[in-house]
């Protein structure tokens, strides 16, 4: 058998015989491979890529190219849009290279393997290539991006691929300056808008943006977006200044060629989860010349430009009579209403807050969503200082444009919002102006009106309407997860209906394609046994561009949809009755994939191909979007009792529990909390299929977010449970082990190590005036308040532990050991702390060991205080203490209330008296403190009398009585109550000597204190308590 041919084209890009030929056999490949997958392949195949390299890294120019072409010099013969032979080559190279990666992720890893990257990154900085040059550079990178989006492994790993590559500090550098480039040309612009979307596509993990952040393009984009805020005329200037020389004379002009949207995108990509960042964007040099802080002496310069960007901008808004420094005169004028504040959560299921993907993700989680989970527990620290005026600029961006601009408008203003650089009161502004927005674009028959080419439309994976569907659902799902207002608002205007139409319409079969591979004599074996890639075979086929589109848009529906269904009983149940709960379990089924990596390695090209198109299951993401869904669902009695039940929630979870991927454990352990509550018809298969020994063995896990869950959903599985149950559980999780993750706090293990740094305090410290401050985020008493506020809410929160559950029927006031602890109060403080912490990338990672400590130990004390309470509770202390140590208890109950002291050593000593550091108890470990000891008191009388014999522990309990917190100081009577019941009159005695013991503590006197307290729980409770008192001591 003969070996065929070197085809001509090949030849001649290999041996040219002169530079005009070699731009003529790059111009002939370049229409044989655009548009024809067969033929790129069969062109990989022959080694195209070494010869396009080459001819890319052979350039040695001799001046500077972009300089040439402003001032006009060259001696060389010049060709088609005045560039020599040479030049055009690199172009044409550029260009085929471009068309390969646009192929699809299988071209990306021979695009690697050829060391592609690197010479298309040196097109960005060398000078010598002309502008034209640079822009296809930028769209062949961004086409590479487009690819590896389709990729099923979770990052690139090639050492020579586009993310390990551009984010060094030498490219970075490249990129801000493409940004900050004041050409007003075509070319310039469509360079500045490319460079903005490769940032939005490739930046996926937190060090990425810290870097961006570093590498001055937060400021870079800044100056971008300022440029748009002079061409609407809506920036500030110093009195007596004049504005065209202070303010817009050195700042780039955005023009009708400029785009917005992936400005905005870039920067919401860079800036999310993350409030120094913000900070950061905000305070940069070009907004603060735009917006200067307000206590200059500034008027606002709103008049009609010239028709410099967007011709259908300009609107009658430069006509009116502005006032100075108000950009809200822009906007409409709203009802004064009064703000209804967002409800907390259902107090009898953890909050949405221990699941959060990480690793691979969907583009949209990387750049739109933090996902439902880490979005519901990052506490909204609104602000108190002047907003600053780009917030109000924006929200009128969104209402005079339309499609990405509006949306990615949307998008930014949401960040700023979640992460607390918006006012409160903007709340009612979002409800009336954005909500419906975004809404709207959720319609099947939506459809961006584009008066000129939009930057989205040369990628296949950037369909504006697409993106438009994938993204429109998460921004929904940023502003609307904790505030019933917007949810409200969301409601109303059908958002329940359209998501659930969009999520059944991602479950409709996808359009074929009929791309197929050239035959060929050897079957197209996928061999990826191979340790090293080969420029001239394809990588592992990806999604289709279409399946890609569903799976984000499923993605993002499901996380809106948890949203909605996150508050109030009511949205639960609209839900369901748009029939979209069988369409949740479904999308909690994993992909289908082979049994094993020899298996896939033999299949087919082609039939992965079709198979690609066919899979069933989701990917890691869905499913975390799913469990998300599920978990809002769950929050509802009635939903568990029927539709969940009908629907089998609990059968995929099972799957899931034993899942490879530790989030998806994280997030189906968190559903998993929901299922196993008392009233849960699912708890008894539940445990009859194993649950028990599946949570025990999670919460060994060395994963905090899993060990966290794991043992939250113990505390509800022994709640009301037979006492054989409960000893079980205890025996299986180990004594040893849950005093270990009480005890353990990770100051134990950094000695002196951080004693310099001044690490904040996660939750909450006392001040000076000894009220609880929590320095991360702050007590935030309109979520407390508005539960008695807003009567709609009130249904949602009959399940919510009252501390009135404690007393008995009729006159019996003695603590019923039924009250235990599900998820106390409000949102918890301490998994909000967690999240808010984790918001800010750049703090400290020990902070995230010491949030993460303080609620694993918060739900561990949880799980005794359930464990002692209920039918049978005398048993379960004397067998609790049998196990425990009774001894041991008490020390570690006693410790628990006295705080830590850690001593810095030979370290910085400014840190207290003798380098001395103090870390006060915590209230939601106090908290959990004072109702073991009170389930204790509950107990037989000999519980009673124990108790009354730790007079250490019982003193650390006295200045507890005039805490800040309210359920604190509601404990403390309680415990009174518990310790002066009389069971019978063979205990009055004792009981009457338990009384004279708490007088001498000084307990009886801080009693009477509370007789005045703000609070009309403690006062009734303190009343019983001094009657009883007062029985006993006559």
């Amino acid at each position: 058998m003969t070996r065929p041919s070197t085809p001509p084209i090949l030849s001649e890009l290999r041996n040219s015989s002169s530079p005009a030929s070699q731009v003529a056999a790059l111009r002939a490949l370049k229409n044989e491979i655009i548009g024809h997958e067969q033929k790129k392949e069969m062109w990989i195949g022959l080694g195209v890529l070494d010869p396009l390299v080459r001819i890319l890294t052979s350039h040695k120019g001799s001046g500077k190219r972009r300089h040439r072409e402003v001032h006009g010099s060259a001696n060389q013969p010049k060709r088609r849009g005045g560039r020599t032979d040479e030049e055009e080559a690199h172009l044409q190279a550029i260009i085929v290279l471009g068309s390969l990666a646009h192929g699809g992720p299988a071209y990306v890893s021979p695009l690697n393997a050829g060391l592609v990257i690197a010479p298309l990154l040196a097109v960005l900085s060398a000078a010598e290539f002309s502008p034209v040059a640079v822009l296809a550079a930028l769209r062949t990178l961004n086409s590479v991006a487009d690819s590896l989006s389709l990729e099923h492994s979770p990052v690139e790993s090639s050492e020579d691929g586009l993310h390990s590559l551009l984010y060094t500090e030498q490219h970075l550098s490249i990129v801000a300056q493409l940004l900050l480039q004041a050409s007003l040309s075509l070319t310039v612009q469509q360079q500045i808008s490319l460079a903005a979307a490769l940032i939005t596509k490739t930046c996926h993990e937190e060090a990425q943006r810290k870097l961006l952040a570093q590498a001055g393009i937060l400021e870079a984009l800044a100056s971008r977006l300022s440029s748009f805020v002079i061409a609407t005329g809506c920036y500030f200037v110093r009195s007596g200044c004049n504005a065209d020389t202070t303010t817009t004379k050195n700042l780039p002009a955005a023009t009708i060629k400029s785009r917005l949207a992936p400005i905005l995108e870039a920067v919401g990509t860079i800036i999310k989860d993350s409030k120094p960042r913000a900070i950061q964007f905000l305070s940069a040099p070009a907004l603060a010349a735009v917006f200067p802080r307000t206590e200059f002496d500034t008027t606002s310069n709103y008049e009609r430009k010239a028709n410099t960007w967007n011709s259908h901008f300009v609107t009658s808004f430069a006509n009116r009579q502005m006032p100075p420094n108000s950009i809200e005169a822009l906007l409409p004028q709203l009802p004064s209403l009064h703000y209804r504040g967002s409800l907390a959560q259902t107090s009898n299921f953890p909050p949405l807050g221990a699941v959060g993907a990480t690793g691979k993700q969907s583009q949209l989680s990387r750049t739109v969503s933090s996902a439902i989970e880490v979005i519901q527990n990052q506490a909204c620290d609104f602000t108190e200082d002047d907003e600053n005026p780009l917030i109000a600029w924006l929200i009128y961006i969104v209402r005079a444009e339309s499609g990405i601009t509006r949306l990615m408008a949307a998008w930014v203003l949401a960040i700023f919002y979640r992460v607390g650089l918006a006012h409160r009161r903007r709340e009612t502004g979002f409800a009336l102006l954005l909500i419906p927005l975004l809404v709207r674009m959720l319609d099947k028959d939506f459809k961006e009106s584009v008066g000129v080419a939009s930057p989205y439309e040369s990628s296949v994976l950037r369909s504006s309407d697409w993106i438009m569907k994938e993204q429109a659902p998460a921004v929904l799902a940023m502003l609307a997860v904790d505030s019933l207002e917007l949810q409200r608002a969301a409601v109303d205007a059908g958002a329940i209906k359209k998501l659930s139409q969009l999520l059944k319409e991602s479950y409709d079969p996808l359009p074929t394609s009929f791309s197929t591979s050239l035959w060929t004599p050897q079957p197209p074996y996928m061999d990826n046994t191979e340790s090293k890639a080969s420029a001239s075979r394809l990588g592992a086929l990806g999604l289709s561009p279409s399946a890609y589109h569903v799976t984000r848009m499923r993605e993002t529906v499901l996380v809106a949809l948890a949203a909605l269904a996150s508050l109030k009983d009511e949205y639960r149940k609209a839900i369901i009755d748009n029939g979209v709960v069988p369409l949740v379990i479904e999308s909690l089924k994993p992909f289908n994939t082979p049994a094993s990596a020899s298996e896939h390695s033999k299949t087919p090209v082609d039939e992965i191909s079709k198979n690609r198109k066919t899979l069933t299951g989701n990917p890691n993401i869905v499913i975390l979007a799913a469990c998300g869904a599920a978990r809002g669902l769950s929050r509802s009695v009635s939903t568990l009792r029927t539709s969940l039940m009908d629907a089998g929630l609990a059968a995929p979870l099972f799957v899931l529990l034993r899942n490879q991927d530790t989030e998806i454990q994280v997030a189906a352990t968190a559903v998993i909390c929901n299922l196993v509550l008392e009233f849960s018809p699912m708890r008894d298969a539940i445990i009859e299929a194993g649950i028990l020994k599946i949570l025990c063995e999670h919460a060994h896990s060395m994963n905090a977010s899993l060990r966290l869950n794991s043992v939250w959903a113990l505390k509800h599985l022994v709640l009301t449970a037979p006492n054989s149950l409960k000893k079980t559980c205890l025996e299986e999780l180990g004594p040893s082990w849950l005093k270990h993750i009480i005890s353990s706090d990770s100051e134990d293990f950094k000695g002196d190590k951080d004693m310099g740094l001044g690490m904040p305090i996660a939750m909450g410290t006392p001040n000076a005036a000894g009220e609880q401050v929590d320095l991360l985020n702050a007590v935030d008493k309109s979520r407390e308040s508005s539960q008695a506020f807003d009567d709609e809410g009130e249904e949602d929160l009959k399940m919510v532990d009252s501390i009135g559950a404690l007393s008995r029927s009729g006159s019996d006031h003695k603590s019923n050991s039924l009250f235990s602890s599900r998820c106390n109060g409000r949102q918890n403080s301490l998994e909000t702390s967690r999240w808010g912490n984790a918001k800010d990338g750049e703090s400290n990672p020990t902070n995230y060991s010491r949030t993460d400590d303080l609620a694993i130990q918060k739900e561990g004390l949880d799980f005794i205080r359930n464990l002692i309470c209920g039918p049978g509770a005398p048993d379960m202390i004397d067998y609790m203490f049998s196990e425990l140590g009774q001894d041991k208890i008490f020390d570690m109950l006693a410790g628990k209330l006295r705080g830590r002291v850690l001593h810095a050593f030979n370290r910085d000593r400014r840190l207290g008296e003798n380098g001395v550091k103090h870390l006060p108890p915590q209230p939601e470990i106090i908290t959990s403190v004072c109702y073991i000891i009170v389930h204790i008191a509950a107990g037989s009388p000999k519980h009673r009398q124990l108790l009354i014999s730790q007079p250490e522990l019982l003193k650390l309990l006295v200045p507890l009585f005039t805490h800040a917190h309210r359920e604190v100081r509601g404990c403390c009577a309680w415990l009174v109550i518990n310790l002066t019941w009389v069971d019978d009159q063979s205990d009055h005695l004792n009981c009457k000597a338990r009384a004279r013991e708490l007088v001498q503590l000084g307990i009886y006197e801080q009693l009477q204190m509370l007789e005045s307290d703000s609070e009309l729980d403690v006062r009734e409770r303190t009343k019983t308590a001094i009657h009883q008192m007062s029985q006993l001591l006559r």
